[in-house]
């Protein structure tokens, strides 16, 4: 309307009035659409695919590692639902993990301890869960159940109803976002007690502990190598707080025995799927609060008025 007629001027307030029934009406259900079409995409990121599907994951090999001999090197080997099969590989730590069906995978890594290179294999009786990532999947499905309850036929009456709506569908997509870009802060008693540390046969020896966690779109593993106190000794135990990365020098108190970190030994490689989840995650945010601003425009009508 022209805002410098008064005629057309004082139509505004029955234009705007009509505008706004119409955004409750269609583009609050356009926009709900959009949402599920593209959280259903990053809900698919992470599920396998059934027997038999054309989609059928591939095996796929990240490598872990640098060109320094003295790092942590290793190659991840995911294939689809083959989660039981292990790498058999000399001189190296063999540790599987699952990302896609929260079940175990392979990793492949050698740490050199002196001259030599341990090998370890995940026990048979055990799997490995990346918590991260399976609550990052739950998230991303309550937001889809909260969309779903509202279909094309559902009347939204209010802005405030739609906004609590949105309000929810980004809480549970914050979330998600959060545990893959946000690793737990853990002390060192807590790797060395955590269930990661009980999968392997033989058994980890006391002088390394191995900690496992997505970081954004990378999948990440440290290893420290310790060096047992003795009770005489003359350091000023301190110990160490809790971190997502304890540096060389830090102390703990585990089993009775106390300890410092003598090495510290980090590998991480990109997961493109990863990646994927948390660039769906940006646009389903961003459209959530879209609407809201375009419901926000007419707040002097809904505050009083249901349509």
């Amino acid at each position: 309307p022209d805002r410098k007629s008064a005629g057309n001027f004082s139509k505004r307030p029955l234009f705007q009035e009509e505008e706004f029934k119409w955004l409750l009406r269609e583009e609050v259900h356009t926009v709900l659409k959009q949402l599920q079409d593209i959280l259903k995409e990053a809900s698919r990121r992470f599920t396998l695919p059934a027997t038999g599907s054309d989609s059928q994951i591939k095996q796929e090999n990240f490598i872990l590692g640098s060109s320094s001999a003295d790092q942590v090197k290793g190659v991840l080997s995911l294939q689809g639902d083959a989660v039981y099969q292990a790498l058999n590989l000399a001189i190296l730590f063999s540790l599987k993990v699952c990302y896609e069906c929260d079940e175990t995978k392979d990793i492949s890594l050698k740490i050199p301890r002196s001259t030599q290179a341990l090998r370890f294999s995940f026990r048979e009786d055990k799997q490995w869960k990346m918590q991260q990532i399976q609550d990052a999947r739950n998230h991303v499905s309550q937001a889809l159940h909260l969309l779903n309850s509202r279909d094309e036929s559902y009347q939204f009456k209010t802005g405030a109803e739609v906004n609590k709506l949105m309000d929810a569908v980004m809480l549970q997509l914050s979330r998600a976002r959060n545990r893959l870009t946000t690793p737990a802060s853990m002390t060192l008693p807590e790797v060395a007690s955590s269930s990661l540390m009980k999968m392997f046969n033989p058994p980890l020896p006391p002088d390394v502990l191995v900690n496992f966690y997505t970081n954004r779109s990378k999948l990440c593993l440290t290893a420290y190598q310790l060096h047992a106190l003795q009770p005489n000794s003359n350091k000023n135990f301190k110990p160490a707080g809790s971190s997502v990365f304890h540096n060389p020098g830090a102390m703990f108190e585990f089993g009775n025995q106390k300890y410092e970190v003598s090495h510290v030994h980090k590998v991480e490689c990109v997961v493109p799927w990863l990646n994927d989840a948390l660039v769906f995650f940006t646009i389903a945010l961003q459209l959530c609060q879209q609407l809201k601003d375009k419901v926000s425009v007419f707040s002097s009508y809904w505050n009083y008025r249901p349509y």
